[in-house]
């Protein structure tokens, strides 16, 4: 039952200590089988060769890890060389930090997961082993290289020893591993450069990134409204609109144009009438077409803040029945 319990939910809630248990040991289950499923794929495509060389791995693989959940890789793929395949700890690091990137999405605590120490001893040992050490290499690197930093560290190590509750901080372990962060948005990036990671800042540089989270007009416009897609095509006169975003601007001197204002809506109630019919067929829901569709995709979590745009719709609706 326990193993069905890992599988169940993606991300199941956090609310209760036993839930946070069974969201930590998913964490590990998704990251030990994917770490393995990676290394023993590269293993088998170097048969044959008469050594393996563990450096040639960061030039196969990349393990992105997105915020904190997936931070038990780190650990995890150091254990794995460590443990499993011999390696020393120099090499193994090597391998682990030239493998590892993190990408941060938000500053809000939820992100940035504390687990507490007596947890993490008590579920996984060998890789509280592995966090201590990379965590005592780190202070030492800092105490050798940034005697300024010295008041700094208590902020900076991976392991939080306040007494009163001792825990493992996955975002530094995270930043102290990688070797890339970023951010998501120009000004995200820069409020982790310059405030909530200022001081890794200094110690590595180049580290910290951006890369602005967007969507793709091929992906989200052309394949999945062909009808609009071929509507914005006529308009404009060319389908260039697909792989530049900047000819679009040539639909605003047609916004006032009926023709296309028709055209438009017409697209949009075909796919409000699919939607319709595909709601009805999984759900058993019989929807108006004509209804207004507010869609948000995300897990069911307090900070997605769902209950926040539940009450955006009622607000919406209640303006259009004044």
């Amino acid at each position: 039952m326990c193993f069905l319990q890992i599988c169940a939910v993606l991300y199941p809630g956090d609310a209760t200590e036993e839930g946070k248990l069974l969201r930590l040991k998913q964490q590990f289950f998704l990251c030990s089988a994917s770490l393995q499923d990676i290394i023993f794929r590269f293993k088998e495509r170097k048969q044959g060769t008469d050594t393996l060389q563990w450096l040639e791995f960061p030039k196969k693989v990349a393990v992105q890890m997105n915020d904190t959940h997936p931070t038990l890789a780190i650990p995890e793929l150091m254990r794995l060389l460590l443990d499993e395949e011999g390696l020393g700890w120099d090499e193994a690091w090597a391998v682990t930090t030239r493998t590892v990137a993190y990408t941060n999405h938000t500053v809000l605590p939820e992100a940035l997961e504390k687990w507490s120490q007596a947890v993490m001893w008590k579920l996984l040992p060998r890789h509280m082993q592995i966090i201590e050490e990379i965590d005592k290499r780190f202070i030492a690197m800092v105490r050798a290289t940034r005697s300024d930093l010295e008041s700094k560290i208590p902020s900076l190590c991976v392991l939080d020893n306040n007494p009163q509750k001792p825990v493992v901080r996955m975002a530094n372990l995270c930043v102290v591993s990688a070797h890339t962060v970023n951010g998501v948005a120009q000004l995200h990036s820069d409020i982790l450069k310059n405030e909530l990671f200022v001081d890794y800042v200094s110690i590595w540089p180049t580290k910290f990134q951006n890369k602005t989270n967007g969507i793709t007009p091929r992906r989200w416009l052309r394949f999945c409204s062909p009808e609009l897609s071929n509507i914005i095509t006529k308009w404009l006169k060319t389908d260039e609109w697909v792989t530049n975003l900047d000819l679009l601007v040539g639909l605003r001197k047609f916004a006032d144009d009926s023709k296309l204002q028709e055209e438009w809506a017409s697209a949009k109630m075909a796919n409000k009438k699919r939607l319709a019919q595909y709601i009805e067929h999984v759900a058993g829901v019989n929807i108006d077409p004509n209804t207004l569709f507010d869609i948000q995709v995300k897990r069911i979590h307090e900070y997605k803040r769902q209950l926040l745009n539940i009450l955006g719709a009622v607000y919406r609706y209640k303006k259009l029945k004044v």
